[in-house]
């Protein structure tokens, strides 16, 4: 089966073409070697996938041709106890404004555009 068909089906990407365009970025990777989206996906594969959601290290643990309900899709691969971790730590730390931003004020705007040259 299909890289790119994989990860759609076990709903790591919202369509086939994100997964496509992930591989092709090199964002997901199969025993650390960067998987193109025509790659042969085979059960007991280790995958790290990187996307929005934050990064995910699993295993492959069924196969499937057709995107099914969210349920169906988890049983298709078993996510690393430490990529968990990792992922709840991020959580975390996100939630806690360890990771924020501050949005500049109306001066340092203006400051911003003065040193850019507009």
């Amino acid at each position: 089966m299909r890289m790119d068909k994989w990860l759609w089906a076990a709903r790591f990407f919202k369509t086939r073409a994100l997964a496509a365009k992930a591989c092709e970025m090199g964002r997901v990777e199969v025993s650390e070697h960067k998987a193109k989206p025509a790659r042969e996906v085979k059960v007991g594969d280790w995958l790290l996938v990187k996307n929005e959601a934050g990064e995910f290290r699993v295993e492959v643990l069924g196969l499937s041709e057709m995107r099914g309900p969210a349920a169906v899709a988890q049983e298709l691969y078993r996510e690393s106890e430490e990529s968990v971790e990792a992922r709840r730590r991020a959580a975390e730390e996100r939630k806690a404004g360890l990771v924020s931003f501050v949005k500049p004020s109306k001066r340092d705007r203006r400051e911003i555009e003065r040193f850019r040259g507009r």
